[in-house]
């Protein structure tokens, strides 16, 4: 997923807002507070950021995503196998957070009945981060069933993160070798019932009903998921 260069002063704003974020949560007291500490004009505050310390909290989620991004190509992955590549991109996500109480206060927010369409799409969006990165190939269905398991994969793991006090984070190590695992498990079964006789009527239809699915296409509009192409 490629998000657009940060504007400087967007980047000014979040480092200034993350020091009060811990008190005052992703609010309108903390966007003033960001504006004030760095010196940038409310009305210029305002332009970047329509909706103030909400988009903050979504520049904070993008910032982090990036940040995995170029950790995840500078790692040497070769000797891994695949399940173990994706593990350790979930680490390396929690690993580059440098603001515990930020997540937090960002997944109160994003709960929020209102707010819950825009944690979704962050959620698919470092789900996409990773597939991409560790060049998922795939344009049909596949594409979305890899980044909506991915997405509950990461969603669970981050709030088990959020309560962990162990040595280490040692806990949340295995639970993302169990969740991983859940996965892995699924797919077996899922090869296994495609190759079973009994289910190859149901197999062949459903895969004909997927067949129209593809991918979204380089130049589909950013904020939707993907397209649907009539198969004739």
């Amino acid at each position: 997923m490629t998000k657009p260069d940060v504007d400087p002063i967007l980047d000014q704003l979040l480092d200034a807002a993350l020091p009060h974020v811990a008190f005052d949560g992703w609010s309108p007291e903390t966007f003033a507070a960001a504006a004030r500490d760095a010196g940038v004009d409310l009305s210029v505050a305002k332009a970047l950021c329509p909706r103030g310390a909400v988009d903050l909290a979504i520049a904070y989620h993008h910032r982090g995503d990036a940040a995995m991004i170029a950790a995840l190509k500078a790692a040497d992955l070769g000797d891994m196998r695949f399940r173990d590549k994706v593990a350790h991109a979930i680490r390396l996500r929690l690993h580059v957070i440098d603001d515990k109480e930020a997540v937090r206060r960002g997944t109160t927010l994003f709960a929020l009945p209102h707010m819950a369409a825009d944690g979704a799409k962050l959620i698919w969006g470092t789900a996409d981060a990773i597939w991409t990165t560790l060049g998922d190939t795939s344009r049909d269905a596949n594409w979305y069933t890899k980044r909506i398991t991915l997405s509950a994969v990461y969603s669970s793991v981050i709030l088990f993160w959020l309560g962990d006090d162990s040595l280490n984070m040692q806990a949340t190590d295995d639970f993302i070798d169990r969740r991983i695992d859940n996965v892995m498990q699924f797919e077996k079964f899922k090869a296994q019932a495609k190759a079973n006789p009994l289910f190859k009527p149901f197999a062949g239809t459903l895969e004909r009903m997927m067949s129209g699915i593809k991918a979204p296409a380089s130049q589909t509009d950013p904020d939707l998921p993907g397209v649907w192409r009539d198969p004739q």
